[in-house]
């Protein structure tokens, strides 16, 4: 689980990411607030988008299960692994 939120949260501050290297490629100061003004709430809508559509493609890309889950158990002293039905 918390890797997903992590995935996620590298989507979202990708387009910052980027924009930070392009303000450095120009030789602009990218930790200038000036650079900023103006993109904060595109890339952040950018990010979001970005995160949307992951979402969204992990769910139409994602396996279906139709059955229940059957958790891990012992059985003859072994362990049988958890699985899908």
């Amino acid at each position: 689980m918390i890797r997903k939120l992590v995935e996620e949260l590298l989507l979202f501050l990708l387009p910052f990411l980027l924009f930070y290297g392009y303000l450095a490629v120009l030789g602009r100061k990218p930790h200038a607030r000036a650079s900023w003004e103006g993109y904060i709430f595109r890339l952040t809508m950018t990010g979001i988008a970005l995160v949307i559509a992951s979402l969204v493609y992990a769910g139409l890309t994602g396996e279906s299960h139709r059955g229940g889950y059957v958790p891990p158990r012992l059985e003859n002293g072994r362990v049988v692994p958890g699985h899908f039905q």
